[in-house]
């Protein structure tokens, strides 16, 4: 067994509604959507306008500047709606499906190993599979002609009710392997697979060849991709990785077995306002409607997020799973103020600190709803960004120099090792009610303008 790295700096926080292991085989959604949003740096050109049909796997729009990156359909159907926010920006290209089963584009089976490296990447690119694949510095979609170092893939995951990804990938042994044999094509490195060295990993992972095992333990952040290259092999300027989740990788290796594009998965449904938190089989880019549906508390106001409580995307419901979301949470929304909540004795609330009872009762769950009992105020040094970020950086000083547009300090501080999801914990422990996520994302943009 390879060595663990133990992670001691981060939080876990323990929200009620952990999904129950239970696998709900939905039929399909009445409509689905891919959103350009869901695309860090993307200026989506459209492939199709309302009234079209489309199968699984046709091209709904491409990259401006890259338009050999195609985004596809999940299922078949036509297009009933491109839907646009300000100065005509496209937010969703919604898909209704058709009554029948799946039609999908043919894009012939074939070996990885029989393929070149380039025939790989057409393939990828062709089907529209390539934008699963991104690259670190900046959480982009990877750039297909360039070289990475190494690939990252994480089969584990610690955010807040995350989904047991040994649960979720289950089954999949021969689509996982020709996914990891197809990825083995674009590195002249290693490919990582970092596991959660508490448990025994699935058969899935464990019998998997090709791929070097890392072993990980310790608090939310111990499962991000990110935490895992800065401790296995850190990024410095000029050099790429990429990272692929374990749920794509399975997406990826239909490609090659079956020649189709076929976007199903396994994801959670959780949260404390969910009354059956359970795993739902479905297709990516699913109307949230089809498994929020009449599942969900109706004593008070909720928000629904396409993705973890930390780093997701408020969706309503009859929004859409986001492109790499892997579950669906849904809390209290935080409308209403608390008299004297700070100095209540806090026995039914979470603190990252030992500011309230709560601390004394372990294992305690909680239903956090989306107050942030407080306003913004001056950004001071306190040191829980440090306590909550298991990587060798001073993460105050980095979004000092975000905010005072530093090119040289953002390269010194450690830009090119962090995206949101890295530092969303700093976000959540934050006294000065900050808004880190979105400050790095400006300096993250300001970065791939200055080096493009």
């Amino acid at each position: 067994m390879s060595k663990v790295i133990k992670i001691k700096r981060g939080l876990n926080i323990p929200l009620k509604g952990l999904a129950e292991k239970v696998l709900m085989r939905l039929g399909k959604a009445e409509t689905y959507g891919v959103k350009p949003i869901d695309f860090p740096g993307l200026v989506p050109k459209l492939n199709v306008a309302v009234g079209d049909r489309v199968k699984a796997g046709s091209p709904l729009f491409y990259d401006k500047y890259r338009p050999e990156v195609l985004f596809a359909s999940p299922v078949s159907g036509e297009v009933v709606e491109v839907r646009r926010g300000e100065r005509r920006v496209i937010l969703e290209v919604v898909v209704k499906t058709d009554s029948g089963d799946v039609a999908y584009e043919d894009f012939g089976a074939a070996s990885p190993d029989s393929l070149t490296r380039d025939e790989v990447i057409a393939r990828l690119l062709k089907a529209g599979a390539w934008p699963y694949i991104r690259q670190r510095p900046f959480g982009v979609v990877a750039n297909p002609t360039d070289t990475p170092k190494s690939i990252f893939i994480s089969g584990f995951d610690t955010s807040p009710l995350s989904p047991d990804m040994d649960f979720a990938v289950h089954g999949e042994e021969q689509n996982f392997q020709a996914g990891i044999d197809a990825l083995r094509k674009l590195t002249s490195g290693k490919i990582h697979l970092v596991l959660n060295a508490d448990y025994p990993p699935a058969k899935v992972f464990a019998d998997v060849k090709g791929v070097e095992f890392h072993y990980f333990t310790g608090p939310h952040p111990a499962g991000n991709v990110g935490v895992h290259i800065h401790h296995i092999d850190p990024i410095c300027k000029g050099e790429v990785v990429w990272v692929v989740n374990p749920l794509d990788v399975i997406i990826i290796g239909r490609l090659f077995l079956k020649g189709i594009y076929d976007a199903t998965k396994v994801i959670a449904l959780a949260g404390s306002e969910v009354l059956k938190p359970r795993y739902y089989k479905l297709i990516s880019g699913a109307s949230i409607e089809s498994i929020v549906n009449d599942n969900i508390s109706t004593e008070k106001q909720v928000r629904i997020v396409s993705g973890n409580v930390l780093t997701g995307t408020r969706v309503d419901r009859l929004g859409y799973l986001g492109f790499y979301d892997n579950m669906v949470s849904v809390i209290p929304e935080g409308n209403r103020h608390e008299f004297f909540g700070w100095i209540a004795p806090g026995v039914d609330k979470h603190s990252a600190s030992r500011t309230f009872l709560s601390k004394l009762i372990p294992g305690k769950r909680f239903a956090i709803d989306t107050n942030i009992h407080g306003g913004h105020r001056a950004l001071v040094v306190t040191g829980q960004y440090e306590k909550v970020l298991p990587m060798d950086i001073y993460p105050v000083h980095l979004i000092k120099a975000i905010l005072a547009n530093d090119i040289d300090r953002m390269e010194q501080l450690g830009i090119y090792e962090v995206v949101e999801e890295d530092m969303a914990l700093c976000e959540y422990v934050c006294a000065s009610k900050t808004e880190v996520q979105a400050i790095l994302r400006g300096g993250i943009e300001t970065m791939i303008k200055e080096l493009s």
